[in-house]
């Protein structure tokens, strides 16, 4: 397939009810595997990225080692990949385009893009954060690839304790209309594990909506039953594949 074409197929993956499962790999080799196993896509988790080449998340590995370990994952197979892009690696809209048309370069699909301001402190204001997205949108319409943006919002990793989300769900679901608005195809809201308020989320906008696998957060099929089209596990399986080789290692 073209990239084109992955594009697309990625796109038709995302279907309420019935999620795309993106389990986050960091390089090559897992996507290899991940495609032997029968996933329909791949995707990156950028803790997982940084920890496995020994960097702290948060941008802090160099932008074109980042870009060279995503050109050899997409290399490495014909599925769809879809890259943690975080903050863009940028607070500019200008910068931020030049970059995301980097990461389509390189043989991504699609993107997560967050509002939190990396290594800075809250969350980028709507109108920013707008703007952001629409350099997005148009690096990937320069490229001539219908790329997959993943609004992240960070309101409920912010928020703190579970018990404080629905303190933030009015800033959450006005950042999903503005997002949507600036030509976001996904909505991402990692840390919200509540059902109500994930079904609330769901049942407020028209775009696809991405949670996060994790605390109280462990079914795929009670996420489905929510309405959610994609679930995705962060950092969960490099953490995972870590303890197993450090058990392994003690064992002997």
């Amino acid at each position: 397939m073209s990239q084109v074409e992955k594009a697309r197929l990625f796109k038709s993956l995302h279907i309420a009810g019935k999620p795309v499962v993106l389990y986050n790999i960091w390089d090559a080799g897992g996507a290899r595997a991940l495609d032997k196993a029968g996933a329909k896509a791949i995707a990156t988790g950028s803790w997982s990225v940084a920890a496995a080449h020994g960097y702290k998340d948060g941008e802090a590995m160099p932008l074109d080692f980042a870009l060279m370990v995503v050109a050899r994952i997409a290399q490495s197979t014909d599925l769809p990949l879809t890259v943690d892009f975080e903050g863009g690696y940028a607070a500019e809209p200008d910068q931020i385009e030049k970059n995301v048309g980097r990461v389509i370069e390189a043989g991504a699909v699609g993107i997560n893009f967050e509002d939190q301001i990396v290594n800075g402190t809250g969350l980028y204001a709507i109108p920013d954060q707008v703007a952001r997205i629409k350099a997005v949108r148009r690096a990937a319409e320069t490229a001539g690839v219908p790329l997959f943006i993943n609004a992240r919002t960070d309101v409920f990793l912010k928020a703190g304790p579970e018990g404080a989300h629905a303190d933030v769900m009015e800033d959450a679901l006005a950042r999903q209309a503005a997002y949507t608005e600036a030509g976001a195809d996904g909505i991402f809201v990692p840390g919200l594990t509540d059902s109500p308020l994930i079904r609330k989320i769901c049942e407020a906008g028209s775009l696809p909506v991405n949670v996060m696998m994790r605390g109280g957060l462990t079914s795929v099929a009670d996420a489905a039953k929510l309405g959610v089209s994609r679930v995705s596990f962060g950092p969960g399986p490099y953490a995972a594949a870590i303890e197993d080789l450090t058990a392994r290692f003690n064992a002997i």
